[in-house]
């Protein structure tokens, strides 16, 4: 999947939707895409002269590459994180960065999603985690 075609099932956008390709494979993985570009808000300050990507967005993307995983649900609600477990950061994630995400669904509990997710660059592990999150219908 491309950008638009994320946006149609995505409830995110710019500055905060930070995945640009999708793809689940035959086992239910997705693989996921997101460039870490020259100017984003979260590094300008994160840090001057030597800009890191904080974990938090890095938690982000894996978070909204592991909703990837149940798009076909999400229209009509709105993704919020219930959990993060066993986060850990390897390696920093810089400006110019093609960050690549693995993610898998584990197991589910209503409208509860229990997932695992890495987060790699140049096949170097950076981030990687247990993200949960719930889908909630869009109040009007």
């Amino acid at each position: 999947m491309n950008l638009e075609e994320i946006k149609g099932f995505m409830p995110h956008r710019e500055p905060m939707l930070l995945i640009e390709t999708a793809e689940v494979d035959e086992n239910g993985v997705a693989h996921c895409t997101y460039r870490i570009k020259e100017d984003e808000f979260f590094t300008r300050g994160h840090f001057p002269g030597n800009p890191v990507v904080p974990g938090v967005i890095q938690c982000e993307i894996m978070a909204q590459s592991c909703a990837v995983l149940v798009k076909e649900e999400i229209p009509g609600n709105v993704t919020f994180y219930a959990g993060l477990n066993n986060v850990r950061f390897k390696n920093p994630v810089k400006p110019g960065d093609l960050c690549e995400i693995t993610a898998k669904l584990e197991s589910r509990r209503g409208n509860i999603f229990f997932c695992s997710a890495k987060l790699e660059v140049n096949g170097k592990l950076c981030c990687k985690g247990e993200p949960s999150f719930a889908l909630v219908p869009i109040q009007q």
